[in-house]
């Protein structure tokens, strides 16, 4: 069984326009690692020059923050699913 990753509207150009994807993956890193295989261009969405979690992203694991799990280091289990949410900004 796989994990799920939902693709937000902003990065579905990178999915062949999916929203939803499948992935055998252990960790979060490993996830990341395997989109950017199967779509180039995740990557560098999701992670800075130091491989590190771009600040403007928030990605969750089963509606949990990874950033007060493991972070990049998060297992993932079969059934896991992972949300990528690019933060907005602006307003009135």
């Amino acid at each position: 069984m796989a994990v799920t990753v939902r693709i937000p509207s902003p990065l579905r150009r990178l999915s062949a326009g999916k929203d939803i994807v499948k992935l055998e993956a252990q960790s979060l890193s490993q996830c990341i690692d395997d989109l950017e295989h199967q779509y180039p261009g995740f990557k560098e969405r999701l992670c800075d020059e130091a491989g590190e979690m771009r600040r403007f992203v928030n990605i969750y694991v089963n509606g949990e923050d990874v950033r007060f799990l493991q972070g990049l280091g998060t297992a993932l289990k079969a059934g896991d699913e992972v949300s990528i949410v690019p933060a907005v900004a602006g307003g009135v």
